[in-house]
């Protein structure tokens, strides 16, 4: 647990230590030092009005790793001078929370603010977390909690209707460019060092890092650290270093790029075309260079409906299953469940006819935006609705012998228009015959 007052958070000591890590060196001291969530820090948001305003509440920042959320909540705390005290949800228990706490409020008796850091608070169980509620409420701390989960699902409602959620933003490649080339003249970096190393690389870096500043700024360290010296004395920074220091082989990939389109494109295609080993293929080119497993496994996810649907049902379940493993467990160890779910999605039989279904009905639906509902299926809760035929003629279908009602659930203008047409594939060959069934009952026919 560190605990700090508003005047020592940085000091000459932190921030000329070269044996400390590049990231604690260049950690921004200022708001105008920040770079990224622009969306939060420009002139007239929410966030920087509580800043420049002094009004400062209890909030959670939710975001990916190496976006600046402890580097903010210490900015903020120095900004508003306030106390500081990083608390790790980690190593600490409600013990700790307690003893956190009555310092927290011996201080508010002295008239000092204290703000409490909680980095990754999704980890506090709920009697950890309900034991800051009483504080929070009193106004002894303002918490900060940082978490890079949902916090719909992992903070307990009760303390997250007392604060404020704030979403930050992977930082953009531009935004990390700057980063690094600040890195490269400031004299917390490498300022004070002859180094030569390439624009080029440096936007390499950037876009390795795939919005994380801590990893972006250990890539540079570690290349500069083992850069070449030349015989004028400079320390030349070359490709192959970076390539080393990256460890990937692949170092051309461009997330954001044409690249990156074209081969989450090959994969796509290759499953649908039913080729498991050219999608095994496509599938470790983008791990190997460095894709994010979860970008794959979410076009999985829509692979599994959009061109298998209800030929397959269980392949939804299935890109699901490896989504939530990859998000568990990450690189290089979910790659075996990306490729089940690529193979089987692969050799599973096919059918895009859920896509084609909604296509039609969303044509209809832009034109038809004012269609009235028919009154046998519109909702009746007050006695003037039931008065003016709101649910007259409705019949509830599990009243009849076959389960279906002969009524019409469509508008007029559009009641005898069909969207879905199965195909006979797989299990969707079974839902064609039901539905193929119900069109003959609603018609009469024997």
């Amino acid at each position: 647990m560190e605990i700090n007052s508003s005047f020592n958070n940085y000091n000459d000591e932190d921030v000329f230590d070269l044996r400390s890590p590049l990231a604690n060196r260049m950690r921004p001291r200022t708001i105008d030092e920040y770079f990224g969530q622009t969306h939060l820090l420009s002139k007239g948001q929410v966030l920087r009005n509580m800043l420049d305003r002094d009004n400062i509440s209890s909030m959670i920042f939710w975001g990916p790793p190496g976006v600046g959320k402890t580097t903010l909540a210490k900015i903020i705390a120095n900004q508003t001078k306030s106390s500081f005290i990083n608390f790790s949800a980690v190593q600490s228990g409600i013990k700790e929370i307690k003893e956190v706490m009555q310092r927290a409020g011996d201080q508010a008796r002295l008239g000092i603010r204290t703000i409490v850091f909680v980095d990754e608070i999704h980890r506090f169980n709920k009697a950890q977390q309900d034991a800051f509620l009483p504080y929070v409420e009193n106004g002894s701390i303002i918490l900060i909690g940082a978490t890079t989960e949902n916090p719909s699902f992992e903070i307990n409602s009760a303390l997250l209707s007392r604060c404020k959620v704030f979403v930050l933003k992977a930082l953009d490649k531009k935004d990390m460019f700057k980063l690094l080339k600040r890195t490269m003249s400031d004299e917390r970096g490498f300022g004070r060092m002859d180094v030569e190393i390439d624009d080029s690389d440096l936007e390499l870096i950037a876009a390795f890092s795939d919005g994380d500043a801590r990893t972006a700024l250990n890539t540079l360290d570690m290349s500069v650290n083992n850069a070449k010296l030349t015989k004028e004395g400079t320390l030349k920074v070359d490709r192959a270093i970076i390539e080393q220091c990256m460890g990937k082989r692949a170092l051309l990939y461009d997330k954001n790029g044409e690249e990156h389109y074209n081969l989450i494109s090959a994969l796509h295609k290759s499953m649908r075309n039913s080729d498991a080993d050219a999608a095994v293929y496509w599938l470790a080119r983008m791990l190997e260079a460095g894709e994010d497993p979860l970008y794959i496994a979410r076009r999985v996810v829509r692979f599994a409906s959009e061109d298998v649907g209800l030929a397959d049902p269980s392949c939804l379940q299935l890109a699901l299953a490896a989504y939530q493993a990859c998000h568990y467990i990450g690189m290089p160890e979910c790659s075996v469940h990306l490729t089940e779910a690529v193979i089987y999605l692969s050799l599973a039989p096919k059918s895009n006819k859920m896509e084609v279904a909604y296509f039609k009905a969303r044509d209809d639906a832009r034109v038809m935006l004012s269609e009235p509902v028919p009154m046998n299926i519109r909702n009746a809760p007050t006695k003037l609705m039931k008065d003016l035929g709101y649910g007259d003629g409705y019949i509830y279908a599990h009243d009849t012998e076959e389960k279906i009602a002969k009524m019409t659930c469509l508008p007029e203008s559009i009641k005898d228009h069909t969207y879905y047409e199965p195909t006979e594939f797989g299990f969707e060959a079974r839902m064609k015959e039901r539905y193929e069934q119900k069109k003959k009952f609603l018609r009469g026919d024997k």
